[in-house]
C-alpha cells in the first residue's frame, strides 16, 4: 500500500519519509557505502601512479573531500530534505542547476553500487571458483535489495553488524602488519608511503588523488537520509563530517602499513599493470600469510555487498526526491506505508544497478569499464554543490535573511569547487566522455520538461 502526503508534509506535497535514523545509523550508512577497506582494490594502481606515495595520496584526498563535506554540512542545515545535492543546488542556484546536479549524481548513485556488487562477486568467485562471479553478483543484489525494502531500521541494524565485522578484520590486519614490522622491519623506507620511492612528483600524487576519491564516494549519501534522520539537520551535518574523518584515518593507516610491507616496488607495479589489482592481497600473503588473505577476501565480499546496499538506498532517495519535484515520473515519489521507504524508486534503482553489475561481471574488462567512469558524475555534482553554497548565502542572502560569512560561505566553497574541477580534468578520457554524454542527455531532458511546462502540459 502506498500513501501520498498532503502539502504540509513536504515542500511539494508528495510522499513523506519516516524519521527513524539516529546519528549512529547515519554514520553506519556512510561508512558502509565507503567501506573501511575500500583502498584494497585500488592499492596497486595508486602505488604505481603515485610513485609509492600512497599514504600521502589519501591524506591529500581526505583534505580535498573535506571541502565537499563542509559544503554539505552548510546546505543540509538550510535544506534538510531528501535528494542531497539535487535539493541543495535547487535552493542555491535554481531549478535548472538542481536538475543538472541531481542528474549527474544519479549516474554515480546507480553505478557505484554496481561496482560494489561486482567487487563482492569477484571476491566470492575467488573463494568458490566453481560458481561464476555473475551469479554471486546477482545474489548480492537480491539480498541487499530485500533488506532495503524492509525499511531503513532493518537495513541499518544489519549494516551495523557488517560494519563491525569489517572493522574487526581491518584491526586484525593492522595488528598483524605491526607485528611483522616489529619482527622483521619494513621492506621500504619508513617515510616512503608519504614521500614516494624515488623522486617525488606532485603531479603524480595529484593524478593518483583523482583515482583515490573513488574510495570516498558515498560519505555524501548520508545527506540523502535528511528527512529520515532524528535530531535535526545538525545530526546529519555532524555525521557527514565524522564519516569522512574516520574513513580518511582508516585509509591512510592501512595503505601506509601495506606500502611498508609490499614486496614489489612502485616502478615494478607501473611496469606490470596486470599485477596491480591483486597487489594488496599479494602483500598480505607475503608478509602475513594466506589465512589473512582469505579473511580479507571474505570481509571484502560481504562488505562490498553492503556498501552497495547503502548506495542503492541513497539512489532510491534521489529518485524519490526528483520525482517529488516533478523531475522524474511521479510514481517514484510514492512511499510504502508499512516500511516507510520509497519502494518503487528503490526497485528501479535496483534493476538498473543489477543490469550494470551483471553485465560487467560477465565480461573480462567489466570492472575496468565501470571503475573508469563512476566518479565523474559525483565530481560535477560536488562542483555545483560548492557553487550552491555561494549562491544561497552570498547571492540570495538578503532574501533568506542568512548572515553571510565570507570565509565559510564564499572562500571555502570556491576552493572546494576549484579542487573538484582540477580532479575532473585529471579523470580518465573515458570518464570525461561518458560524463559529457550523460550531461547532454540530461540537458535534453531538461529542455523537454521546460517546453512541456511552458505549454502547460506538466
Amino acid at each position: 500500500m502506498t500513501t501520498t502526503a498532503g502539502p504540509s508534509d513536504t515542500p511539494s506535497g508528495e510522499g513523506t519519509l519516516r524519521r527513524a535514523l539516529g546519528f549512529r545509523d547515519l554514520v553506519v550508512y556512510g561508512l558502509l557505502f565507503i567501506a573501511p577497506m575500500a583502498p584494497v582494490g585500488v592499492f596497486g594502481a595508486l602505488q604505481a601512479r603515485s610513485g609509492g606515495a600512497i599514504a600521502l595520496v589519501y591524506v591529500v584526498a581526505t583534505v580535498a573531500m573535506a571541502f565537499t563535506a563542509y559544503s554539505y554540512a552548510q546546505m543540509v542545515r538550510v535544506a534538510p530534505q531528501a535528494g542531497s545535492v539535487f535539493t541543495y543546488a535547487r535552493v542555491g542556484l535554481g531549478e535548472s542547476a538542481g536538475f543538472v546536479a541531481g542528474w549527474m549524481v544519479m549516474l554515480d548513485y546507480l553505478l557505484i553500487p554496481a561496482v560494489a556488487y561486482l567487487f563482492s562477486g569477484i571476491a566470492m568467485h575467488s573463494l568458490v571458483p566453481a560458481v561464476h562471479q555473475w551469479f554471486w553478483t546477482a545474489l548480492a543484489v537480491v539480498i541487499t535489495t530485500g533488506l532495503n525494502l524492509m525499511g531503513v531500521r532493518a537495513a541499518a541494524a544489519v549494516g551495523f553488524l557488517v560494519l563491525a565485522m569489517e572493522i574487526v578484520v581491518l584491526t586484525v590486519f593492522v595488528v598483524a602488519a605491526a607485528v611483522e614490522l616489529g619482527l622483521h622491519g619494513a621492506r621500504h623506507g619508513w617515510l616512503t608511503p608519504l614521500t614516494g620511492q624515488g623522486a617525488f612528483s606532485l603531479g603524480a600524487v595529484i593524478g593518483a588523488v583523482s583515482v583515490a576519491v573513488l574510495s570516498y564516494l558515498g560519505f555524501d549519501a548520508i545527506a540523502s537520509f535528511a528527512e529520515e534522520a532524528t535530531g535535526g539537520s545538525a545530526n546529519v551535518a555532524r555525521a557527514v563530517l565524522t564519516c569522512l574523518v574516520v574513513a580518511g584515518v582508516l585509509f591512510a593507516a592501512q595503505t601506509y602499513l601495506a606500502a611498508l610491507l609490499e614486496p614489489a616496488s612502485a616502478a615494478q607495479l607501473a611496469a606490470d599493470p596486470g599485477a596491480q589489482g591483486a597487489e594488496f592481497y599479494t602483500t598480505v600473503d607475503a608478509a602475513v600469510g594466506s589465512w589473512l588473505h582469505d579473511l580479507v577476501a571474505v570481509s571484502k565480499a560481504i562488505g562490498a555487498a553492503f556498501a552497495a546496499l547503502a548506495g542503492q538506498a541513497a539512489a532510491g532517495r534521489l529518485l524519490f526526491a526528483m520525482a517529488r519535484e516533478r523531475r522524474l515520473p511521479r510514481a517514484l515519489a510514492q512511499v510504502d506505508r508499512g516500511s516507510g521507504v520509497p519502494r518503487l524508486a528503490l526497485g528501479c534503482a535496483a534493476v538498473v544497478t543489477m543490469a550494470a553489475a551483471v553485465w560487467a561481471a560477465s565480461r573480462d574488462d567489466g570492472l575496468d569499464r565501470l571503475v573508469s567512469v563512476v566518479d565523474i558524475g559525483a565530481l560535477v555534482a560536488f562542483t555545483l554543490l560548492h557553487l550552491a553554497v555561494v549562491g544561497y548565502f552570498a547571492v540570495r542572502g538578503r532574501d533568506t535573511q542568512e548572515r553571510l560569512r565570507p570565509i565559510a560561505h564564499v572562500a571555502v566553497p570556491l576552493v572546494g569547487a576549484a579542487i573538484t574541477i582540477a580532479v575532473i580534468t585529471q579523470a580518465s578520457g573515458a570518464a570525461q566522455v561518458v560524463g559529457g554524454i550523460w550531461l547532454v542527455v540530461g540537458l535534453v531532458v531538461l529542455a523537454v520538461q521546460r517546453g512541456r511546462r511552458a505549454a502547460g502540459t506538466v
